[in-house]
């Protein structure tokens, strides 16, 4: 109990330190979002201090000093009130997040999940039957998988399946024709578009995944209670899962809690690529137009979602390693 009311604590602490620096960053970016408006009204003629302070109101920006900001961030926080975008005017921060969100969940969160247990069983099978050609062939393909960028691979993948085969859509998350609702026919045609921003990531992820799992297992096999186990006579299958596996899988467990709580924005290239919109999409949409509200939004979401994931990573570490608890 002691354990859990100090990985709590932890979270915490480690979400205000996360809040509070989400709100210093953006504000110690060079220029305004006031700024890039003024610019381009600037082209056609001056621009006099009341068109500046009606940009300034239309567009929500924050007023007062620097504390009285950050109880106005607090209170926006707590009530996920995150005000207006300033790019795409007059949509609403908490509205955009939410409709981009169902497809970055879609697009990397299942296939994080996918990469996450595929690689790890096939680690185990290339540690257990290491030297031979099923411990090479998974071995060398996931090196040589895992050396291309993402965005190197998206593009391969964008140019031969999509424009050269024609196998799959090029952009989008749906068809141009559809009508996005709770129907069977809507959500085919949303894994349909994903198909190749999926590949994209189960492709440059899957290897690490294989190698890393690997690497924990050899090294566990060479521990004595492994080889007690086997010398008592028990199928190699349970000593390969319920005695090796069981602690080799701790490092890439770690691995996948970061990889996990970065299914928020950890497909801005991708998404970029393949115009797919979401969350990845939408947070460098919001970096160029110098869009705070919607800036804040995100890297407060995607530090969420790390400390959460890390949090219950922490939590099975507990279960699996009770050494971990003292």
């Amino acid at each position: 109990m002691m354990y859990v009311l100090r990985r709590i604590g932890f979270f915490l602490l480690t979400l205000w330190a996360a809040v509070t620096l989400n709100f210093l960053l953006p504000r110690m970016m060079p220029g305004s979002p006031t700024d890039a408006a003024i610019a381009k009204l600037a082209q056609n003629g001056p621009v006099t201090d009341a068109t500046r302070k009606a940009i300034e109101a239309q567009l929500g920006v924050p007023d007062g000093n620097i504390f009285e900001q950050y109880l106005g961030y607090l209170h926006q926080v707590i009530t996920l009130d995150f005000g207006v975008s300033y790019t795409f005017y007059p949509q609403s921060v908490s509205e955009m997040i939410w409709q981009a969100f169902p497809y970055t969940v879609i697009l990397v969160g299942f296939v994080t999940i996918i990469a996450f247990v595929l690689g790890t069983l096939i680690g185990v099978l290339t540690a257990w039957k290491r030297n031979t050609w099923l411990d090479a062939l998974p071995t060398l393909t996931g090196s040589f998988a895992s050396t291309f960028p993402y965005f190197w691979t998206a593009l391969l993948l964008l140019f031969f399946l999509g424009y050269v085969l024609h196998l799959f859509p090029t952009s989008g998350a749906f068809g141009p024709t559809a009508t996005p609702a709770l129907t069977w026919d809507f959500f085919t045609d949303v894994l349909y578009h994903a198909a190749l921003p999926a590949l994209t990531i189960l492709i440059t992820s899957l290897g690490g995944w294989i190698i890393g799992m690997r690497n924990a297992m050899i090294n566990t096999l060479g521990d004595d209670y492994v080889t007690f186990a086997e010398a008592n006579g028990l199928k190699g299958r349970t000593v390969a899962i319920r005695y090796a596996a069981r602690n080799a899988i701790l490092p890439n467990l770690t691995g996948f809690g970061l990889a996990l709580g970065g299914v928020v924005g950890g497909s801005v290239l991708v998404e970029q690529v393949f115009g797919y919109p979401g969350i990845g999409y939408l947070l460098f949409n919001a970096v160029i137009g110098q869009d705070y509200p919607l800036m804040q939004a995100l890297f407060l979401m995607i530090t969420v979602s790390v400390l959460i994931a890390n949090f219950l990573v922490d939590i099975m570490y507990g279960v699996l390693d009770p050494r971990t608890r003292r």
